[in-house]
């Protein structure tokens, strides 16, 4: 017989108490604790965030007051902010990143200044350009070029290309080039070349090349090494070549000359003009290089004219607008696998628009292109699988800059007049005029910070109206240094 303390049966108690008092906080602290969902949580699998977009607008109260430089967000078509830089800006261009721009002023500076919201006068800087160059009146540097690296510029007056450089962008060198460059396109470091080209007229006065055909003398391209600042050969173009464009695979380089109404072809893998023995490719095709191209007016024009292109990358094909032609040109420049002219290089087709278009922009697509009529006031939206006007948009002023963009399911199109303070701003997924902004002055230039239509170069390279480009209508008051822009035909 076994013996037990008399308080035996209390501790036993006061032992299943603890036990259960254990327990429960045990399972209290488990739950609170531990989460254990009845569903799963699915995590979003939404678009990514779309790229910060903005658009760019310089303008210019008068020749010698201040310019002023207008951010305009993408989303909400609002000024984000403006800061004043030099006086009468004549040219503007942004760098291949859409970080910084860069004006041309009438003063003989060059202003610098960041692409951001937080934009202020404090930070708009500024250089002079070479004294070498003697630049100023009567022919003032034109064109702006800031590829991936560097800054060029092309001024007529000393027959220059003036080559920038550090961070703000500062005078480095001046390189000699054939008579009157007046423009310099290429892509910089990406690429081993930029291209001068010049019109190689002794006494420009700027307005020889405002019709065509021209009587001058053939233009020229200096090709010119990025990495050694030196022009290493010259090429042949046509008449009065006014502007260039280069692919995004960098391996072809077109040349617009309005006077002969061709586009000069450049092998930009050598630096030659494209030519070739035609061959028989894998398909049994014959392949032809292509050294010149025709472009064509409309029906009741004697000439095109071309003054402005877009490469589109998606479609393989230039976009070329035709001033004097009334019409665009969409040309197929594809190559083959092997970095050749394809059988169907410089199939072309013309498609009639509204009077002089001054420029033409591309949609990402390659879908559609929107034509700036000058002299009209309008824009031509041209389907480009059916090569139709599909409508046509009033705009206010006479538009000289079209320019798209696109970071969501619609894309926009800007249009800017250099008669009139106001952008026109289209939405291109109905076409329709979406809203207008003003700024503070006419306008001289647009840009946008995610330029789509073509790989970029249509941010990089700037236009100047005069020795070809197309200038101010009749009766528009133009910048006192390109006032003899005012003769047009």
């Amino acid at each position: 017989m076994r013996l037990f303390p008399m308080n035996a049966g209390k501790t036993r108690a006061r032992l299943v108490l603890a036990g259960a008092v254990v327990a429960s906080v045990t399972l209290v602290a488990g739950c609170g604790s531990t989460y254990r969902p009845v569903v799963t949580p699915i995590t979003s699998s939404g678009p990514a965030a779309q790229v910060t977009s903005y658009v760019v607008v310089v303008s210019s109260p008068s020749t010698t007051t201040p310019g002023v430089v207008t951010i305009i967000d993408y989303s909400g078509d609002t000024v984000l902010a403006a800061a004043p830089i030099g006086p009468g800006p004549s040219a503007f261009t942004l760098d291949a990143t859409g970080s910084n721009g860069y004006t041309l002023n009438s003063d003989g500076t060059l202003s610098n200044f960041p692409i951001t919201t937080s934009l202020q006068a404090k930070l708009v800087t500024y250089s002079t350009l070479s004294s070498a160059t003697q630049s100023g009146p009567p022919h003032p540097p034109v064109n702006i070029l800031s590829p991936a690296s560097g800054l060029w510029t092309a001024d007529p007056n000393g027959n220059y290309v003036d080559i920038f450089s550090g961070s703000p962008q500062a005078f480095k060198l001046a390189v000699p080039v054939a008579l009157t460059p007046v423009t310099i396109a290429g892509q910089g470091t990406n690429g081993q070349y930029n291209y001068a080209i010049s019109q190689n007229i002794a006494n420009p006065t700027g307005v020889e090349c405002n019709n065509s055909p021209a009587t001058g003398p053939n233009g020229m391209a200096d090709v010119l090494g990025t990495f050694t600042d030196t022009v290493s050969a010259s090429l042949p173009l046509g008449k009065c070549p006014v502007y260039g464009v280069e692919s995004s695979d960098l391996r072809r380089f077109f040349v617009l000359n309005r006077g002969s109404d061709t586009i000069t072809v450049i092998n930009s893998q050598t630096s030659t003009l494209d030519s070739c023995t035609p061959f028989l490719n894998q398909f049994g095709q014959t392949v032809t290089c292509h050294p010149s191209l025709p472009v064509s007016p409309a029906p009741d024009h004697m000439h095109a004219g071309p003054v402005y292109a877009e490469y589109n990358s998606a479609t393989s094909q230039l976009v070329v607008a035709n001033y004097d032609g009334n019409s665009i040109s969409v040309i197929d420049v594809s190559l083959d696998e092997y970095g050749n002219d394809s059988a169907t290089f410089g199939t072309t087709f013309t498609i009639p628009v509204g009077n002089n278009p001054a420029s033409v922009t591309v949609l990402a697509d390659g879908s559609r292109a929107y034509a700036a009529n000058q002299t009209d006031q309008t824009v031509s939206i041209v389907n480009l699988s059916s090569h139709t006007v599909e409508k046509t948009l009033p705009v206010i002023g006479h538009p000289r800059t079209v320019v798209s963009t696109q970071n969501s399911t619609k894309g926009k199109v800007y249009v800017a007049s250099p008669d009139s303070p106001y952008l026109t701003i289209l939405r291109t997924d109905l076409d329709i005029v979406d809203t207008t902004v003003l700024v503070q002055g006419n306008i001289v230039d647009v840009r946008t910070t995610t330029q789509t239509g073509s790989n970029g170069n249509a941010n990089e390279v700037s236009r100047v109206p005069g020795y070809g480009e197309p200038c101010y209508l009749p009766g528009v008051t133009a910048q006192a240094t390109l006032a003899a822009c005012q003769t047009l035909p």
